[in-house]
């Protein structure tokens, strides 16, 4: 498709720091992000209108001479592009996903072009709240615009355009960022020959926006807010900001994660066991939630956190179909692999099943897994042997449709 957003770009470059650090095995090594800018106006859902924008990204592997191996990687709430590999100005900032992609890893990228990007809205390089609002000189703050998922996949689309590449190999999301491939499937059904959701849903519960809400107001209601303008008074909501991550913290885990990781278990307890009879920190879980909050409100932005679970909120594909999510589905042409963790209580596996089903309806091709793991919602960042392997299986499948190289062996020789 013609490029016709007028992009800018930093050049990305993979290098390493000058103390030379071992890269692990199956690491995509050191990378830094480019920057992409585009000129040409985004209008939103909302009908408002993000007058310019940059998007931060990240890419790994090489782009084959007929563009047909790309796979786009979509964030959820609190990531970014840094997908995989290690950051060349922190070593210890390992991508979000570095299990899952890298050379020899389910999305091999020997084999395919990856591009993680972060949305518009976020605090890690795309243009956000914390930007510069270039009408008034000052940043954004509370006046930046609404925004939902079909916005983040327009401007994904753009950021297509500007790689090249008419039709994604897959576009791949977890969380979130599943909702950010559904949503390709059904407005882009002619950029993306396979759509992977990971742990995600067709819309929130009520009870999902219920989570989402009190998470708001506890920030919303912090001293520090200011209405959301909190930059220009130097200060930050990070109380708030800590217990609206400690609140979603614990949507993240399962019940048999927490009760194996904390238990009961006191942090100090008194004189022969005695109870502390108070209200400051004194079980485990407590502490670990604690510290959980205060890390993320050191690197988060606040008006991001609310933009983003508003996000959340609106999705509904089949909102304009009278709640048929087949109806809804029926533009996609993508064949599908669906995931699910059975102690997912966030985005519980019936919800994945509720897609499946939609899908079956319009004859649609899809793969649906459903695995037994302890580690709730969290499940599909950590390392499953089960899970890796269907989606490797997956990516073995579109790589031989493709007719992409096979698979590496340890030894080096094609597979």
């Amino acid at each position: 498709m013609a490029n016709t957003s007028a992009p800018r770009a930093d050049k990305a470059t993979q290098s390493s720091p000058s103390t030379p650090i071992p890269i692990p095995p199956g690491s995509v090594g050191f990378v830094t992000p480019q920057i992409i800018g585009f000129d040409e106006p985004l209008h939103l859902t909302s009908g408002q209108v993000l007058p310019q924008y940059e998007l931060a990204v990240e890419t790994y592997g090489e782009l084959n001479a007929d563009r047909s191996n790309a796979v786009l990687i979509c964030h959820a709430l609190n990531a970014s592009h840094h997908v995989a590999g290690m950051s060349v100005d922190n070593p210890r900032d390992v991508g979000w996903w570095d299990n899952m992609v890298g050379p020899g890893k389910p999305v091999d990228t020997d084999r395919y072009f990856v591009i993680g990007v972060n949305n518009i809205g976020s605090c890690f390089g795309s243009t956000g709240p914390a930007s510069v609002n270039p009408a008034t000189g000052k940043p954004w703050g509370a006046a930046f615009p609404v925004l939902t998922v079909e916005d983040w996949v327009r401007a994904q689309a753009r950021l297509a355009d500007y790689f090249g590449i008419d039709c994604f190999a897959a576009v791949m999301g977890g969380s979130l960022g599943g909702m950010q491939a559904l949503s390709w499937a059904i407005t882009c059904p002619e950029r993306l020959r396979h759509c992977i959701v990971i742990a995600s849903t067709p819309r929130l519960s009520a009870q999902n926006i219920g989570f989402n809400e009190v998470a708001r107001r506890a920030i919303i209601n912090d001293p520090d807010f200011h209405g959301g303008d909190y930059y220009e008074h130097g200060v930050v909501p990070a109380h708030g900001l800590s217990v609206a991550r400690m609140i979603g913290h614990i949507t993240y885990l399962s019940d048999e994660t927490m009760a194996e990781r904390f238990g009961r278990q006191q942090r100090e307890p008194g004189t022969n066991g005695a109870f502390h009879y108070g209200y400051d920190v004194e079980f485990e879980v407590e502490s670990y939630l604690r510290y959980q909050g205060e890390k993320f409100s050191r690197y988060f932005d606040a008006n991001t956190y609310l933009l983003i679970t508003r996000a959340l909120d609106y999705f509904d594909p089949s909102r304009n179909y009278g709640g048929d999510l087949a109806k809804a589905l029926e533009p996609a042409k993508a064949d599908f692999l669906l995931v699910s963790f059975t102690t997912d209580w966030r985005f519980s596996p019936e919800r994945s099943r509720e897609i499946v089903k939609a899908l079956l309806k319009n004859k649609t091709a899809v793969t649906y897994a459903e695995i037994d793991a302890p580690h709730g919602h969290d499940a599909f960042l950590l390392d499953d042997a089960r899970y890796h392997a269907v989606v490797q299986g997956y990516f073995d499948r579109i790589a031989a449709s493709l007719e992409l190289p096979k698979r590496r062996l340890t030894t080096g020789v094609l597979a």
